[in-house]
């Protein structure tokens, strides 16, 4: 299925803003809602209405403008069932494996608890897009604030099985941070160098790292490799389980 349009933006300090909108029906959901005057500036731009916002996980970075936005454009909040104790204004709660409409769009949600409990992401799979938030970044995955490696392997691990050519929108703008620490990991890594000049050439022409896709971050991103023979011999982990290997890694991030 196409003919969504994706308008991509920054908000705060560093993270990014993405209104998907459906040109037939007029339909524009907004991915969280980290701050009211940049989503309001990129509707604006494109002359869209707001009516729905899909919240991907309860840090006040991604619904600080839930509320301001609701009582401004009577907008639904979809948000993940497992904190939705936590989520302004939320009107649907929706969990792992559930499935809804957008504008003739089919959304499934996909549960990735780590970076927080209940986080959840979005996938459009006729549409081939993903909008994973705080999981995945470009070259990284969020902090593990709320669960432990090994649940968020387990996540990450439902990203990995989805086809390489899914287009992945990611919360923050961290891809620079990412990239030089990636290469300490995996300094031999051929594609991740090449990905690494790649990188610094957009950011260098004012351009965003995002979107990425899965087999881009499959291929490159140490953190979802943990069974790559190089990096567990740089790690010492050679005999190490695969979470035991990206838990590592997530760490060495956490002090770099």
């Amino acid at each position: 299925m196409t003919g969504l349009e994706i308008e991509l933006f920054r908000a705060r300090s560093d993270n990014f803003g993405v209104l998907l909108h459906d040109p037939a029906s007029g339909s524009t959901a907004s991915i969280d809602a980290p701050e009211e005057q940049p989503i309001l500036d990129a509707l604006a731009r494109r002359g869209w209405t707001l009516t729905d916002i899909f919240t991907t996980h309860h840090h006040h970075d991604h619904v600080e403008a839930n509320l301001a936005l609701k009582a401004r454009f009577g907008v639904t909040i979809t948000g993940p069932v497992n904190e939705a104790d936590k989520i302004p204004g939320i009107d649907r709660s929706v969990g792992d494996g559930d499935r809804f409409d957008f504008a003739g769009h089919p959304v499934e949600v996909i549960e990735t608890p780590g970076h927080t409990a209940g986080h959840i992401c979005f996938y459009l799979p006729e549409d081939k897009l993903l909008f994973a938030a705080d999981t995945l970044f470009a070259l990284g995955c969020g902090r593990l604030f709320e669960r432990p490696a090994k649940d968020m392997w387990t996540s990450l691990s439902k990203l990995l099985a989805l086809p390489d050519d899914t287009v992945v929108y990611f919360g923050h703008e961290y891809t620079l941070s990412n990239a030089k620490f990636a290469v300490t990991v995996d300094p031999d890594g051929a594609a991740l160098r090449d990905r690494v000049r790649e990188i610094e050439a957009m950011l260098a022409a004012g351009k965003h790292t995002a979107p990425t896709t899965i087999g881009v971050e499959r291929r490159t991103s140490p953190f979802l490799r943990p069974g790559d023979p190089a990096i567990r011999k740089h790690l010492g982990m050679e005999n190490a389980e695969d979470w035991e290997v990206f838990g590592e890694i997530r760490a060495r991030k956490d002090a770099f």
